[in-house]
């Protein structure tokens, strides 16, 4: 109730304050026409400016009719002057508005067409696909013509300093604790299945991606690895337009239509889309050899399965923007997301207990039947206010945004003897779930002199979770499962944090940049769990950066920052899931916040020809570091029911990761017609585990690249190749696998480039990816190969429509539903 008042104040503060401003001052009205034809000049552009200042002070936009409204003019002397694509621009001189004068009528103004008419105008440049700025890297993939098929996973392969493994998991400068946004904002169907969200954004929608690692004090400091900030594309135009993307191939369909409305200072905007990801098996096998100390027989598990995997999902939304006046915006926007996974396989399970001389003692044949599924849906909302000022830069900016989500997740596994057809065990759990969160933030930035700005702001976050558990066990004598209430339970996680922060962005002696910013966050957490207790805590997460332009586009820059790594709902809900009850996972409710302490010295240098190089010297340390943790046990209890030769795998605190690397990375265009760009990090990894006494620290060098060629054709025809690799590294319990993929693609665009079709080959000639996983604990070592299903091929097209008028309103804003604001904190 709360937040619904606060949004209904905002919103009676903003229409009080643009009706205020309507009544103060003086109305001019007029109509533009064409001279030769009479008829009305829609969309023209006027301007208002103060004839004693030289300074524009409003200005408007004329209707279908021709006609223009400008208010809140003060006494003066004016000039006004109009423009449009086609006709000679008009200007009217020595406007006098007088003390006590109410509206000013203009008679009506004829525009004379050009001399030289133009049946099209073309314009054509060459946009920069990537740009390093002091804190982050962007992808502009909008500009990237072959980056309009597949989903936001594949996009995200080409950013710069950003990986993506085989499964969809994402790291950002070797480190997966990246806070993930849409448009500046955060979204609960993150919180569920990190890949499954990325999953559903088609890559077609996404207008750049940017790679924040050194994140200012203004923002969230929740995410050790930095930011990956995903903003959609937004539309500027005048009318009605907007574009369908369609796309079909052998493991991926997806499709989306985005619509815009604009006229004068008001736009709407809207969009639908939709995925699948077709049915595909995933063969595997796993060798495990574990050792019970108690009797010192040995045990090796031979399971060789599959499983049938396929996702899907849509997505929807609505925004606007309206400019109230030439210093009041107001924006808005309201999406709904929906995406779900499933699978289900067969494994043969082959189990052999060894005694002390190795001799096979017993063997037991195994079938297990097992099917999994997950998936939420959540509707995101949120209004923005911004307030500009007399001074350049000066701006208030109140956001206010929600999500409520509605996580489900369930499996069922049932186990037979090879030789019976009856099942003797199984287990099947069900939880559905509520996520909720809420972000309120305050931003004022104020210019004290062209070179010294402060900014500062406070937030609130507050997130609710609630999670039942339904487990029930297969009673075979009645062949039926029954509820386990030992199993079973309802879990209330509360969290809220209250965050201000205070930022300076100054020159020193005219040659350094300095910003400097200091945020204080305060989070108190609740959880009802059993024998679970989380106390508050505060955290000061300083950031400062300093630069250096030199000559010939060079820069250099030393940054540091701090960050923090809370956990998300699935790593916090405790649920086990037995869909295979001898690999257990879970999730960990005692999980204490990740501190990341990041230093970045960087270099930059921008070529007269639109290429660039980045050289990055990276040190990240982080405490209390949390990684994916295995625990063997030959007897495992679960409620009243006890498990055999089991692992158990959770997410826990072991103790301080340290990454020193090197990043290159950089754009190259060789001819007009071939451009490169590329990506090379080598990191070496050192982690100390306080959870083992004994062999506690682990040393592994990881070095990953990739290279992308771009080559324009004519008859705009353009060919790509695309590559990544990744080495295998050792984690803290054994060695994660390397990884290759590549595709080739190409687009040929027509129809004056409003239409494309395209064509794209994931690695064509290699049907599965090899994935060998080792993990090793005292007792207990595990070997994992699972194919991976990746080679695929496809087909899109895409179409753009309406009318291409570019005219600017009064200091239109950027699109809220389609564009970050311009604050996030």
């Amino acid at each position: 109730m709360k937040p619904l008042i606060s949004t209904l104040l905002l919103l009676l503060f903003v229409f009080a304050n643009a009706y205020s401003q309507s009544k103060s001052g003086l109305k001019i009205t007029g109509k533009i026409t064409d001279v030769s034809t009479s008829k009305p000049v829609e969309y023209a552009s006027v301007g208002l400016t103060n004839q004693l200042t030289n300074k524009v002070v409003n200005g408007a936009v004329t209707d279908t009719t021709g006609f223009f409204e400008i208010v809140g003019v003060m006494p003066g002397s004016y000039a006004i002057s109009i423009d449009f694509i086609g006709y000679q621009k008009k200007e009217l001189k020595d406007i006098l508005i007088k003390d006590g004068s109410k509206a000013l009528l203009l008679n009506t103004i004829a525009m004379t067409p050009s001399v030289k008419m133009l049946a099209e105008v073309t314009v054509s440049g060459h946009a920069a696909i990537v740009e390093n700025q002091i804190d982050k890297i962007v992808y502009n993939a909008g500009n990237d013509i072959t980056s309009q098929s597949g989903v936001a996973l594949d996009v995200l392969k080409k950013v710069p300093q950003v990986s993506v493994d085989i499964d969809g998991n994402v790291e950002l400068q070797g480190n997966p604790n990246v806070r993930f946004l849409i448009n500046g904002k955060p979204s609960s169907v993150f919180g569920n299945s990190l890949t499954d969200a990325l999953a559903s954004i088609p890559a077609s929608q996404i207008k750049s991606i940017e790679a924040i690692t050194s994140p200012g004090a203004k923002y969230d400091a929740q995410g050790t690895g930095g930011i990956i900030n995903i903003i959609l594309k937004d539309n500027r135009l005048q009318g009605i337009n907007g574009n369908v993307n369609l796309s079909g191939g052998t493991r991926l369909e997806n499709g989306s239509v985005n619509l815009n409305f604009r006229r004068n200072n008001f736009g709407v905007n809207a969009f639908f889309s939709g995925n699948k990801q077709l049915s595909s098996r995933t063969p595997s096998t796993q060798d495990r050899l574990s050792t019970n100390i108690s009797d010192t027989t040995t045990i090796r598990l031979l399971q060789n399965g599959y499983q049938d995997f396929q996702r899907s999902g849509y997505r929807s939304g609505i925004g606007f923007d309206w400019t109230l006046s030439k210093k009041d915006n107001l924006i808005g926007a309201v999406g709904y997301n929906n995406f779900s996974s499933k699978s289900a396989g067969i494994t043969d399970i082959i189990q052999t207990v060894f005694n002390a001389a190795n001799a096979p003692i017993s063997s037991t044949d195994l079938i297990r039947n097992s099917n999994s599924n997950g998936g939420i849906s959540a509707i995101d909302w949120s209004l923005n206010y911004i307030k500009k000022f007399k001074k350049d830069g000066q701006e208030l900016n109140v956001l206010y945004s929600s999500s409520f989500g509605r996580p489900l997740n369930n499996y069922s596994q049932i186990q037979n003897y090879s030789s019976e057809a009856i099942p003797y065990s199984g287990t099947s759990g069900n939880t559905p779930g509520n996520d909720k969160q809420t972000n309120i933030s305050i931003d004022y930035a104020h210019p004290v002199t062209k070179k010294f700005l402060i900014e500062t702001g406070v937030k609130t976050v507050l997130q609710d979770i609630n999670s039942n558990a339904d487990v029930r066990v297969l009673k075979s004598a009645l062949n039926q499962f029954v509820p386990d209430l030992t199993q079973s339970y309802h879990l209330n996680y509360n969290m809220k944090i209250y965050a201000g922060y205070l930022s300076t962005t100054f020159s020193m002696f005219n040659w350094l940049n300095v910003k400097a910013g200091a945020r204080f966050e305060h989070t108190d957490v609740k959880i009802d769990y059993p024998n679970t207790f989380i106390p508050s805590y505060n955290n000061l997460v300083p950031s400062l950066i300093f630069s250096h332009n030199f000559k010939d586009e060079q820069s250099l820059k030393l940054a540091f920052t701090r960050r923090i790594e809370r956990a998300e709902y699935r790593e916090i809900n405790p649920f086990m899931n037995l869909s295979d009850p001898y690999n257990i996972t879970a999730g960990n409710p005692l999980l204490k916040p990740e501190i990341g302490n990041n230093f970045e010295l960087g270099y930059n240098k921008a070529f007269n020809n639109g290429g660039s190089v980045y050289i990055a010297l990276v040190e990240r340390i982080n405490t209390s570091d949390i990684k994916p943790y295995t625990t063997f046990y030959p007897s495992y209890l679960i409620g009243d029911s006890t498990y055999q030769n089991v692992s158990v795998t959770n997410r826990q605190n072991i103790g301080t990761e340290y990454n020193s690397g090197v990043s290159v990375s950089g754009s190259m265009p060789l001819t007009d017609h071939l451009n490169l760009r590329g990506n090379f990090v080598v990191t070496q990894k050192r982690v100390v585990n306080n959870l083992l006494l004994t062999d506690n620290v682990t040393n592994g060098t990881n070095w990953r690249f990739n290279l992308n060629a771009t080559y324009l054709l004519p008859k705009d025809l353009i060919l790509e190749g695309f590559g990544n690799y990744s080495s295998a590294i050792n984690t803290i319990q054994g060695k994660r696998p390397q990884q290759l993929t590549y595709n080739f693609a190409f687009r040929k665009q027509f129809y004056h480039k409003n239409a494309s079709i395209g064509f794209t080959a994931i690695n064509p000639f290699t049907k599965y990816i090899s994935q060998v996983t080792t993990i090793r604990t005292a007792n207990y070592i595990a070997t994992n190969n699972v194919l991976v299903p990746y080679r695929s091929f496809g087909i899109s097209l895409t179409y753009k429509f309406g009318k291409l008028e570019f005219k600017k309103g009064k200091d239109q804003s950027n699109d809220f539903l389609h564009s970050a604001p311009s604050t996030d904190n």
